[in-house]
């Protein structure tokens, strides 16, 4: 997938657990797992600005783009 989720950088600069990120963010550990190993099809725009506002960041912080890696399911 060309969209690369930086989750764990965030966690390890906020020395916050998946855990209580789940916790904070109202969603449950397993959905944030799918999240943040980048099987998730889709974000929506309330959980994203959950996460920024949780981790205090950016969305760009947590998403990046990464080019030649196009899924062919389009």
């Amino acid at each position: 997938m060309p969209i690369a989720v930086d989750i764990d950088v965030m966690l390890a600069k906020r020395k916050m657990s998946v855990g209580e990120l789940a916790e904070r963010v109202g969603i449950t550990p397993a959905n944030l797992a799918v999240l943040k190993n980048g099987r998730a099809k889709a974000v929506r725009f309330t959980t994203l600005a959950a996460l920024c506002e949780v981790l205090e960041c950016q969305p760009g912080d947590l998403l990046r783009w990464e080019a030649g890696d196009a899924d062919t399911d389009a």
